[in-house]
């Protein structure tokens, strides 16, 4: 049986992928079907149920195509893999979060990561705490990418309280985006693991990612939006009062913070733990605290932060 399906309203290298990478791993999954590419045209010939099978497995790929960016072969395999229900990864904590901009899937690493995840479907305020080094931002922000590109929500918001840059900020040369974006640095970097470079300079320009320093936050009310506030240990409880109460409808909220790191000018005045400890047990709200053990960096992180916490329990 021979069949001619035609791709409309979409350049067919956005499906078939440099070279035909996309299209010759598709096409992997038929190895009994003959595939020609024509243009915006394929031509099939092999056994009707392979011809139905791949007509509906080409239009679930399609349809990932709308909802990212650019497709890679890992989207070839989670569509086989059957990791394309969202209820599906709602369940499962394991599954592929967003992948990076080079094409390498962006997964849970260990078990908190694991319950982090599951935690922000639950919940709509999700408290990540722990160590340098455990993901907990990187988990946040691969999380708030994938529900824009599933067009779950609008806009991505990243904040974080500018605590050092605040005695520095007038000596640093340029306006105040240039004093800023130093220390929002570490923000853009993970943002720029899953999105490319020019895509996400457009999201940036048109409000459509917005990264700003805490205090801009006042004053607003954040509808379907995915809002990270990092770094929250150095915010005392009036300022997490102000960030939390920014929430609106169909609003997502992740604050992440490290309460050993706090840059405060008195570490008592941080609201971190306070507000979770105020929060607890309110249904929709849900904390993840990680340890030492999930340290994902370079294996000298974990070294590290161990030796810190045992000199800084030797002082006290």
């Amino acid at each position: 049986m021979k069949k001619t399906i035609t791709l409309e309203a979409i350049d067919p290298i956005e499906i078939y992928g440099v070279g035909n990478r996309i299209l010759e791993e598709f096409c992997s999954y038929f190895p009994g079907l003959k595939v020609i590419a024509r243009g915006n045209q394929l031509i099939l010939d092999g056994k009707p149920d392979q011809i139905d099978e791949f007509n509906i497995r080409l239009g679930e790929l399609i349809e990932r195509r709308h909802q990212k960016m650019n497709l890679t072969t890992y989207d070839v395999e989670d569509i086989f893999d059957g990791e394309t229900s969202s209820e599906k990864f709602k369940m499962n904590g394991d599954a592929v979060i967003v992948h990076s901009t080079d094409g390498k899937p962006v997964k849970a690493r260990n078990k908190t990561q694991q319950d982090m995840v599951k935690a922000y479907f639950e919940n709509d305020l999700l408290f990540a705490v722990g160590p340098a080094g455990t993901g907990k931002t990187y988990v946040a922000i691969a999380l708030a990418v994938r529900a824009l590109k599933n067009r779950e929500i609008k806009r991505i918001i990243l904040t974080r309280p500018a605590v050092e840059a605040g005695e520095r900020l007038g000596f640093l040369p340029g306006d105040l985006k240039d004093k800023l974006d130093p220390y929002l640095q570490p923000l853009y970097d993970a943002l720029g693991d899953m999105i490319p470079a020019k895509k996400l300079q457009d999201f940036i320009a048109e409000g459509t990612i917005q990264i700003a320093p805490l205090a801009y936050m006042r004053g607003r009310t954040l509808d379907r939006a995915c809002v990270i506030l990092d770094e929250a240990q150095n915010t005392n409880i009036g300022q997490l009062k102000m960030f939390l109460t920014r929430m609106g409808t169909n609003a997502k909220f992740i604050v992440t913070g490290d309460a050993s790191q706090v840059d405060l000018p008195r570490k008592e005045d941080s609201g971190l733990l306070r507000s979770i400890a105020m929060l607890k047990g309110i249904k929709g709200i849900a904390t993840i605290f990680f340890s030492n053990e999930d340290i994902v960096r370079h294996p000298l992180v974990s070294k590290i932060v161990k030796a810190f916490d045992k000199n800084e329990n030797k002082t006290e």
